[in-house]
């Protein structure tokens, strides 16, 4: 494993420890990850897409999945209008109609691209309402989030090179007056 390679497994594990602290994802959850593989590596956004940090980010989310049985979703990049690479059961479980793409490195991201290649049965959808979300590379996952969104913070800022946030959701607080939250 190279040193690049560790620094992101260590440091994305470390960010998933700090986010199931917030909130434990479990299989009725859905995750949406946002990367700039470029980012991470210390790249403008879109310039630089690489395989090596797109393999150690899918591979410990992958394990992070498995203990947990979260579903997973990769936001492809603006070129494919922010669509995401999905298990075709998730899409078919909450409802989401798959659309005709294939994310490729230039258009969809290393991250989109590499996941889709992974993935036993992928789609690509064209939105989802996730339960919780990590940007990796300030790539804006807010349009794939529920409704509440709540900040998460953790002791880890950066993945390789990229800025990171995290966020949970909660359900409306609805009512007025007289409602009673808790």
């Amino acid at each position: 494993m190279s040193s690049l390679s560790e620094t992101i497994t260590l440091s994305l594990a470390k960010l998933l420890e700090d986010l199931h602290l917030a909130k434990p994802l479990t299989s009725d959850d859905l995750l949406v990850i946002g990367t700039s593989t470029s980012e991470v590596i210390g790249e403008h956004i879109g310039t630089n897409g690489s395989k090596e940090a797109a393999i150690a980010i899918y591979e410990t989310l992958l394990a992070y999945q498995k203990k947990t049985g979260v579903a997973l979703a990769f936001q492809c990049c603006e070129h494919l209008n922010r669509a995401l690479v999905v298990d075709a059961v998730t899409a078919k479980t909450r409802m989401y109609d798959p659309v005709s793409a294939v994310p490729v490195r230039k258009a969809g991201g290393a991250m989109a691209e590499y996941a889709f290649s992974q993935m036993e049965n992928p789609v690509l959808v064209e939105a989802i309402r996730a339960d919780a979300g990590i940007d990796i590379g300030d790539t804006f996952i807010g349009m794939h989030l529920k409704s509440v969104v709540v900040p998460v913070r953790s002791q880890v800022k950066e993945i390789g090179a990229a800025h990171i946030t995290m966020a949970i959701t909660r359900p409306k607080l609805i009512g007025g007056i007289r409602a009673v939250y808790e």
